[in-house]
């Protein structure tokens, strides 16, 4: 009988797991340490976990510290304009998630500012999937759930010899796991099981020796560590391709407002042509423009963008196309991150 098939049942993993992370837990700005009498904030939970979706812990850090002390409560972020919080949000990933933090945070504040304790009551916030609506159950509240990120979902796949790969992991893994969770410590479980997979039980060269689980590891017993969880070939993404412009006129760069529903839906970007399989160079106007000698490579979830950059200075704004927003050349840090590159190649062809 295949192993993920077999019935759960509590191993006792609870105990050695939070000795060592009682030891061992990352020091992270949106998280209490263990065994600190303070009471999680939920909204500091929940923000830390909408934004690290999609980027790394490290990555997560300065942006999670901006938005705090731009939108300290779930209250300040509910009232927040739109065009502020998707400009601090440039450089997370999918801005969609950042309309939907908008949309969960006027849902509490409209319903009293306070966040639901329960995992299905939470799931019914905006933008809140299975996943995060655990997490923020597990670690503000203490619910004896278990949220399932990439880290958790590898232990797990080599604590049992797991062979199902993507969500049917996600789900064999929680299922082994829910039912070593302490009633007691949820959250420090949850979050155990997070640092054990981020700084021991790595993807390449994992730590065996230094894991508190490794006399109970099916996988290490059976050598095959590094062979869990098995890892499905990534599929080639297509590429396409596009256009962009520089325009600078004293001392203000001409940009646009992407349209409302989309890929970077209504974010600010340097205007262009649209992005297709095959792209030619196109300019708006004729005039002295210079064009980049490398195109700007941007990596998307379904494609890989390039763009070629082409720049050009004037001495009087041109009018070249509807709904043109003239911007200070040195204030376009809310740009997403694939305009904030092009920008970068743009202006040093203005310049020359």
């Amino acid at each position: 009988m295949p192993v993920e098939s077999e019935a759960p049942a509590p191993l006792g993993l609870a105990a050695p797991l939070l000795a060592w992370y009682d030891r061992n837990a990352r020091d992270l700005p949106w998280r209490l340490p263990p065994g600190t009498p303070a009471v999680p904030d939920p909204y500091r939970v929940w923000l830390a976990e909408v934004m690290l979706q999609q980027t790394t812990v490290e990555a997560a850090r300065e942006p999670y510290a901006r938005f705090l002390a731009r939108w300290p409560t779930v209250a300040a972020l509910a009232a927040a304009d739109d065009a502020e919080v998707m400009a601090a949000w440039a450089g997370l990933g999918y801005y969609a998630r950042a309309r939907n933090l908008l949309r969960c945070a006027r849902t509490v504040a409209a319903a009293g500012g306070a966040f639901p304790r329960s995992e299905g009551e939470l799931r019914r916030l905006p933008g809140l999937g299975p996943y995060t609506a655990a997490a923020v159950a597990a670690l503000a509240f203490g619910a004896r759930t278990l949220p399932v990120d990439a880290n958790v979902a590898r232990v797990g796949a080599r604590l049992f010899a797991l062979q199902p790969e993507g969500p049917a992991l996600l789900r064999a893994v929680g299922e082994r796991l829910r039912p070593e969770v302490p009633a007691d410590r949820a959250g420090d479980f949850a979050q155990a099981l997070m640092d054990l997979g981020a700084v021991v039980c790595r993807p390449r060269a994992p730590d065996c020796p230094r894991c508190p689980l490794a006399a109970r590891c099916h996988a290490r017993a059976l050598g095959l560590a590094e062979a869990f969880p098995r890892r499905t070939p990534r599929r080639a993404r297509p590429t396409r391709r596009g256009s962009v412009w520089w325009v600078e006129a004293d001392g203000r760069v001409a940009l646009v407002r992407r349209p409302p529903r989309g890929l970077l839906a209504g974010m600010l970007a340097l205007p262009g042509t649209g992005w297709s399989a095959e792209q030619p160079r196109a300019l708006p106007f004729p005039g002295d423009w210079r064009w980049a000698a490398e195109p700007v490579r941007h990596g998307f979830t379904h494609f890989d963008l390039v763009l070629e950059v082409a720049g050009i200075r004037l001495a009087v704004p041109p009018a070249f196309a509807e709904g043109l927003i003239w911007t200070s050349r040195d204030s376009l840090a809310g740009l997403p991150t694939v305009f904030r590159k092009a920008a970068a190649v743009g202006r040093e062809l203005a310049r020359a």
